[in-house]
């Protein structure tokens, strides 16, 4: 009996591409560099199944030129690569990676925010430029962490457990808003208190953004509601880019409008808007939030689970739209 036949779009771990080729005839790319929409287009002819990453576009017009595919697991908690309606017409299946991530993004979530309060990044490049010639009671004095207020817009698994972080480990007051409240029991794990978007941006001494992307959350945070923050306030973003208009946050930074950013993701990224390249008050790393072995290796095995539990055995793991094929 012949083997389904797979696309693994980018490069990815060897020994989740070896338990791949026990199941399937597997075609990979073995770069780090994402296929054009030409190549991904030719190389998915024929296959049942792609391994993708988050950055290739799975549309209505790619779906009617595979008529083969039915199944798309990306490796990423996020899924703003996939038209859900068009691959549900089409009847593909597409899955994600939660959970295994959660722990892990939540660190690193705190740790952008440490950073950008307590000014790192502006202080280590003054340093390493060789600025650093006496102290001063006012060198990069940054902002509060334990006592002050955190604001999580998006209060999914990664947000609970930046919450929990913040008012177990530092005793912050936390609010949040969501589209939906959380129930009172996990209020009460996370000791957060869900308030309104207008009071979230009002009060929040540290903003944390954490909610998925969609047409509905692009530029969420936008110039009019970077206003609204306190000047003293900071911004996080490890969502997605879009949520946060770059242009109007760069100016805000520029202008001091509020005090500092710290963003893991970008509009348009891999490319970064050259206007929050130049204004100092802002920690920018490279969508690595989820980035550990341990957890980047979990989430190819997921994607991995997903493609051999679909097509070898009629289950997949985590289903984003399991109206799809009926299941």
């Amino acid at each position: 009996m012949n083997k389904p036949s797979i696309l693994i779009a980018r490069a990815v771990f060897p020994e989740v591409i070896a338990r791949l080729q026990q199941h399937f005839e597997v075609e990979q790319n073995d770069s780090d560099e994402p296929l054009s929409r030409d190549q991904l287009l030719a190389r998915l002819q024929g296959k049942a199944g792609v391994f993708t990453t988050g950055g290739e576009r799975i549309d209505a017009a790619l779906l009617a030129a595979c008529p083969q595919l039915r199944i798309c697991a990306n490796m990423a908690v996020g899924y703003n690569n996939f038209d859900l309606p068009a691959m549900t017409a089409a009847k593909v299946l597409g899955t994600n990676t939660p959970d295994v991530l959660t722990e892990t993004t939540a660190d690193f979530g705190f740790a952008l925010l440490m950073a950008t309060a307590r000014r790192l990044t502006e202080s280590e490049h003054f340093l390493r430029a060789g600025q650093w010639t006496k102290w001063s009671y006012d060198l990069f004095a940054g902002a509060e962490v334990h006592g002050s207020t955190l604001g999580i817009l998006g209060m999914g698994r990664i947000g609970q457990g930046i919450a929990r972080r913040g008012a177990h480990g530092f005793g912050m007051n936390v609010i949040y808003h969501n589209r939906s409240r959380l129930t009172p029991e996990l209020e009460q794990e996370c000791k957060a208190r869900y308030v309104g978007k207008e009071e979230l941006l009002r009060e929040a001494d540290h903003l944390v953004l954490v909610l998925p992307y969609s047409p509905e959350s692009h530029h969420a945070i936008g110039a009019a509601e970077l206003a609204q923050m306190k000047p003293t306030a900071t911004l996080v973003n490890v969502a997605r880019g879009g949520i946060v208009d770059d242009v109007a946050l760069a100016k805000a930074l520029r202008e001091r409008r509020i005090a500092a950013a710290g963003l893991d993701v970008f509009e348009g990224e891999p490319k970064v808007h050259p206007d929050l390249l130049t204004v100092p008050n802002v920690v920018l790393t490279p969508h690595i939030a989820s980035g550990t072995v341990k957890t980047r290796l979990a989430m190819a095995n997921l994607a991995a689970d997903n493609l051999i539990g679909y097509l070898v055995h009629g289950k997949p793991v985590t289903p984003l739209n399991p109206e799809a094929v009926g299941s």
